[in-house]
């Protein structure tokens, strides 16, 4: 179904480099109190946390090239024998499911420039929609636990990218780095990048140097497709409950390249608008029901509020425009409103730490709904 990512002799370059890692940052969490106190020895930090990036960059071509084959070397099953992915993804035998779950799985397998990406999804899209306008709850159904796995299955594999590309921030892995770390970090993205096109140039095994990044691009670009996907079905409640979950990923992209992050941005602006009715139809009675919309509704915000704060300004322009801001502002507002009072003041404390660190955005601007349960909290106390 793609490269052979599970076999022991491809997994065994990533263990080494781990084990290496994990021993350097114990090593280096020693250092770091010194460190941040004298500037010699920051320095020497630095040095020495960069000598070790470049360590890490050279590793894979000291490992013979059998142990970790080259990412443009695809082993797709044949069309045949695909019928394992229906059944994995548990979707029945029928055929119209399992043609949709290879061509989906062949959207993530295959790269953007490649002429035949823009086929495929183009079917995939056809087969969607075909089987929507039939109105017949079988196909539908189809169309929901495919798409649903299908979503499942590109959320592991971003995350998985996600956690490469994050093995190269050492020593740089506390959920909130300091001034320190910040300024430490910003330069080793430097270093990084002028690394990557030394390896270019001398044309040394690098072929990989950008593949990490633009996968996970090209994944959470696919995330966002999903998902509309999945709404235009009527099964939005699967991308957004799956996506609530995923909060190792939404640690993940604060330190993510700028592009992914602007790419899962998107993501999130769009499933916290279809979050937004979730529940409306519930009735009064179905309290457990209620419960459980509250509750991914409040994972939705403490895992991804914290990337709004910090990555909507994008690279070259903002993610979203001036009326899409305007319009998620407003609809984070109501969400938070829903919330009980001790939900609410973890949410809006999240918020205010985000949104007061970070340096180059001031969006979104929650400070009302702040206010306002500030002075709800103040009723409160009153009362008792």
């Amino acid at each position: 179904m793609g490269i052979m990512e599970n076999s022991p002799t491809a997994i065994a370059p990533l263990l080494l480099r781990n084990m290496v890692t994990s021993i350097f940052i114990y090593a280096d969490k020693s250092l770091l109190n010194l460190a941040e106190k004298y500037k010699l020895l920051e320095l020497i930090r630095a040095v020495v946390i960069t000598f070790f990036l470049f360590f890490l960059r050279l590793l894979p071509s000291l490992i013979p090239s059998t142990l970790h084959p080259q990412a443009d070397h695809y082993t797709f099953k044949h069309p045949q024998n695909h019928s394992y992915v229906a059944a994995a993804y548990g979707v029945g035998d029928s055929g119209i499911a399992r043609a949709l779950s290879q061509l989906l799985s062949i959207v993530n397998d295959i790269p953007v420039s490649s002429r035949k990406y823009e086929i495929v999804r183009s079917l995939a899209e056809r087969l969607i929609e075909e089987n929507r306008k039939e109105d017949v709850e079988a196909l539908r159904e189809v169309n929901r636990t495919v798409l649903s796995a299908a979503f499942a299955r590109t959320l592991r594999q971003l995350e998985a990218a996600m956690v490469e590309l994050g093995q190269d921030t050492v020593g740089l892995d506390a959920p909130e780095p300091g001034p320190v770390r910040y300024r430490l970090n910003r330069v080793l993205r430097a270093i990084r990048s002028v690394g990557d096109g030394v390896w270019s140039r001398v044309g040394m095994g690098r072929e990989d140097v950008n593949r990490s990044g633009n996968s996970a691009q090209k994944l959470a670009a696919e995330l966002l497709w999903l998902a509309q996907k999945l709404a235009a079905c009527g099964f939005e409640e699967e991308a957004v409950e799956r996506w609530a979950s995923t909060s190792k990923m939404a640690w993940l992209s604060l330190s993510a390249e700028p592009r992914v992050q602007c790419s899962l941005v998107k993501v999130s602006a769009f499933l916290f608008k279809q979050a937004k009715d979730m529940g409306l139809e519930v009735e009064e009675t179905e309290e457990g029901n209620k419960e459980n919309l509250r509750q991914t509704k409040l994972k939705m915000l403490t895992s991804w509020l914290p990337l709004l704060c910090r990555a909507s300004n994008g690279t070259d322009a903002p993610v979203l425009s001036i009326s899409e801001r305007a319009e998620l502002e407003k609809l984070l507002e109501e969400t938070i409103e829903m919330l009980e009072q001790e939900e609410q003041e973890q949410v809006l404390s999240l918020w205010l730490h985000h949104f007061t660190h970070s340096p180059s955005s001031d969006w979104p601007n929650l400070h009302e709904s702040y206010a306002r349960w500030c002075t709800t909290s103040r009723k409160l106390l009153l009362l008792h």
